[in-house]
């Protein structure tokens, strides 16, 4: 890359960044709180708002109790954790399709551009037609989710081409070899009852959710974001080009390998914990662009609380527009890829 070249990156961000909004964090953790709220309030056994903030003010102090046991019981033990995975999915999957998006320089990459998806599938149809139980599908899923990208990455560097592009196409290589095993997987499965339940795994679900699931997924998702968040600034410098940012004393090969391992333990551990929930890794990181633009500084951040809310209002939706629930990768299908057309339409500028 010639100097002009590179100063000519340099014009396409600057301006941007000083003329970004801040991001608004404030009012993005009050639109949280309150989806949250409003979710723990819905459902077919309805709590009241008031009741809902007399049963929570009674773990902190004294309240006199006029409501059922079963109250606290859907709440704390189904309804809150259920909550709490909707959002830390939505955050996992939304940070990891921004990094990815910032280490590939392209915003139509995917959290599962690398296999993961495919990997995680195969792994849950293994671990559920050997019996499994539901940690077993969880630890099953997020393994051949993380061996799908070793194999994408190693087979990248049998070839001596462009390396993003090279790590694009094996991560559909490898990608392609766990769908057609999953394939197999499936058409060995019992018709009457192990493939019902690898297909409805495969549309995702949070029905599983409950306090011993919610502390695991935090145990990873919340210190693997906050990683990634803390290392923000140097994506800034990674979509500047590979040259340019080795010039400014950026180790590129380490810096991208550490975004995709981080990347992709995120995305891995929401798919092992939900199934497949495509959209949210695409939809939520150009939402985020057009508030606050492309400063993964502000990006990141913003797209952790809209991914969050994003998941948490579809899962809703989901869980409460029929007496039966709708698989979460169904709605978040329906209501992404709307979206998603209208986000190009206003914000074909909003990429660098």
């Amino acid at each position: 890359m010639s100097r002009s070249e590179a100063t000519e990156d340099k014009r396409d961000i600057r301006p941007a960044s000083n003329t970004l909004r801040r991001a608004p964090i404030g009012l993005l953790i009050l639109v949280t709180v309150i989806a949250a709220l409003g979710a723990a309030c819905i459902g077919r056994y309805q709590i009241d708002p008031i009741t809902l903030v007399r049963v929570l003010a009674s773990r902190v102090v004294a309240v006199h109790a006029t409501w059922p046991q079963s109250t606290e019981t859907a709440l704390f033990q189904v309804r809150l954790p259920r909550i709490g995975v909707a959002m830390l999915v939505g955050t996992a999957l939304s940070v990891s399709g921004t990094s990815f998006q910032g280490v590939f320089r392209n915003p139509l990459v995917s959290p599962f551009i690398l296999g993961v998806s495919a990997g995680a599938g195969f792994g849950a149809a293994i671990a559920i037609l050997l019996g499994g139980d539901t940690l077993a599908i969880q630890l099953s899923a997020f393994g051949f989710g993380g061996i799908a990208v070793v194999a994408a990455v190693l087979l990248s560097r049998l070839y001596s081409s462009n390396p993003t592009l090279i790590l694009v196409l094996s991560g559909i290589i490898v990608g392609g070899v766990f769908t057609a095993l999953l394939a197999l997987m499936k058409y060995t499965a019992d018709p009457d009852n192990k493939l019902p339940v690898i297909e409805y795994w495969l549309l995702g679900s949070l029905s599983g959710s409950r306090p011993s699931v919610l502390i695991g997924l935090a145990a990873i998702t919340l210190p693997v974001t906050a990683l990634i968040i803390a290392l923000r600034w140097r994506l800034n410098l990674l979509v500047f080009g590979d040259e340019t940012a080795h010039a400014l004393g950026i180790n590129v090969k380490r810096e991208r390998l550490l975004h995709i391992t981080l990347a992709t333990i995120l995305a891995s551990t929401a798919v092992a914990v939900c199934g497949i929930v495509g959209w949210v890794g695409l939809v939520v990181p150009h939402l985020s662009r057009l508030i606050v633009g492309p400063d993964h500084v502000r990006l990141l951040p913003t797209t952790a609380f809209l991914g969050a809310v994003f998941v948490l209002v579809v899962d809703t939706l989901a869980r409460s527009l029929t007496s039966a629930e709708i698989p979460l990768g169904i709605v978040t299908a329906l209501v992404g890829a709307p979206v998603f057309a209208v986000l190009l339409r206003r914000g074909e500028r909003a990429w660098m």
